[in-house]
């Protein structure tokens, strides 16, 4: 089969981490996902660009924030579209 036309695995392919907040602030609010997920970022001045800032270097809390998002998809409480 031609690499290029193999579907990915990762339930995350083709998602980005921009994307994956975004879906989860709309869903949830800063303050219920400052709840769920006790990073400051989320709760202390909350905005995409410093959370995104965060999680990029920050490995255990974008597992935890793509884990959620992957919960959330797999019960379809957020869109992927």
């Amino acid at each position: 089969m031609n690499p290029a036309k193999q579907q990915s695995n990762d339930p995350l392919h083709g998602i980005t981490l921009e994307q994956i907040v975004l879906r989860l602030v709309g869903y949830y609010g800063w303050e219920e996902l400052g709840q769920l997920i006790s990073i400051r970022c989320f709760n202390n001045d909350p905005s995409v660009k410093s959370s995104l800032k965060f999680l990029r270097r920050t490995p255990w809390a974008r597992k935890q924030v793509e884990d959620l998002y992957l919960a959330c998809r797999d019960d379809s409480l957020l869109t992927t579209e």
